[in-house]
């Protein structure tokens, strides 16, 4: 982990949430709970949101801070087990902002409420793909409101690799390319290495797989490791490998695009034929939130306004659920990020779903022996 580059980007407010939970994870901390603003709370509608690192900025929820004279009071976690086990233990915001995948825990808790969508005026301009996903409503009521996407993808250099380049060319195969042997890189997690191998190998269910499965991508797995220059935990070292060209290509987030096309590089994110990972967060209502209801739905309305998914659009090269945000920002800005079309990416991307736990402990298993050459 480059110590300075984060300590700096932490202090300028632009590292983004996935950056500060793989960098606590890299010290040994599992996740970060602290307040921002606090003596600000009771001026902004006594509102607290509970969120990722890097969202705690006015930039996202200016409509919000234009109505209450001032910003909402923030709390951030890195990583949203933590989070959880610290609302189970009496912890009360108003909002919580987890991932899709999380919902059905996180509701499950019995600690949020329903959200009534017809108190949100921006919540009939977010993509149908979002508003569809099968954690947003349970019990005939709404839990989740959409609001950041992302994608995992390879992200790689065309002059180096320009048999790849191009939309008809882009394929997970490419960290399995034996004459890129010694300048691959790939995410050390099972929820990045397991699931590519998967995608690679054909398998119908990624988050699920049976034990026939897991052993036919614990070989493929087998077969990669030696052509990997490393698993990597900090996204700047896919960065800069990138940049050197140490690293031809790597599985990347949304973000890298934008620091390395800002350095003049000839990179391309890829959108995959075996299909490109994408997340989707979005916020959740708190039953026992202290703050006044109308201005925790005024806080989720001011971060679906096109204005706020623009700005993030822009900056931390994410999507935004509302689609109104994409007109605010150009043709070739979109293009340049990789998320022109949203509905093309959503139409052909696998949506990270929850893994089974007796799942998980097999695909951490394996994982872990093909690390270690067992």
């Amino acid at each position: 982990m480059d110590v300075q580059r984060f300590k700096d980007r932490l202090a300028a407010g632009t590292l983004t949430r996935r950056e500060m939970s793989t960098a606590l994870a890299a010290a040994g901390l599992a996740a970060v709970t602290m307040p921002v603003h606090p003596r600000q709370a009771r001026a902004a509608g006594e509102t607290t949101l509970f969120t990722w690192a890097g969202y705690d900025i006015p930039e996202v929820a200016q409509p919000y801070i234009d109505k209450y004279s001032g910003p909402p009071n923030y709390a951030i976690f890195g990583e949203e087990e933590e989070a959880l086990q610290k609302l189970r233990t009496g912890y009360a915001p108003d909002l919580a902002h987890p991932c899709s995948y999380s919902v059905g825990r996180w509701r499950d808790a019995g600690l949020f409420k329903p959200i009534d969508t017809d108190r949100l005026e921006h919540y009939g301009d977010i993509w149908d793909d979002l508003t569809n996903l099968p954690t947003t409503h349970a019990d005939g009521a709404t839990w989740f409101v959409p609001w950041d996407w992302g994608n995992s993808s390879v992200l790689f250099r065309t002059d180096l690799a320009p048999d790849y380049a191009g939309a008809e060319n882009h394929s997970w195969n490419i960290l399995f390319d034996e004459k890129y042997a010694g300048r691959l890189a790939t995410y050390d997690a099972v929820d990045g290495a397991v699931i590519v191998a998967a995608l690679v190998a054909g398998v119908a269910d990624p988050f699920n797989m049976t034990d026939d499965e897991i052993a036919t991508v614990e070989a493929l797995m087998i077969k990669q490791r030696p052509m990997l220059r490393y698993y990597w935990t900090d996204q700047s070292s896919v960065e800069q490998g990138l940049a050197s060209g140490e690293l031809i290509a790597s599985y990347a987030w949304n973000s890298s695009v934008v620091t390395l096309k800002q350095q003049g590089l000839p990179v391309e994110y890829m959108n995959p034929k075996e299909g490109i990972l994408t997340w989707v967060c979005g916020l959740m209502m708190l039953q026992e939130g202290p703050g006044d209801e109308q201005a925790a739905y005024d806080l989720i309305d001011a971060m679906l306004a096109p204005q706020s998914g623009a700005w993030l659009i822009d900056n931390y090269g994410y999507g935004c659920s509302n689609k109104k945000a994409f007109d605010l920002v150009s043709t070739e800005r979109l293009e340049e990020l990789g998320i022109s079309s949203p509905e093309a990416l959503f139409a052909q991307g696998v949506f990270f779903e929850p893994i089974p736990p007796e799942r998980r402990e097999k695909y951490i298993g394996m994982f872990d022996d093909v690390k270690a050459g067992a």
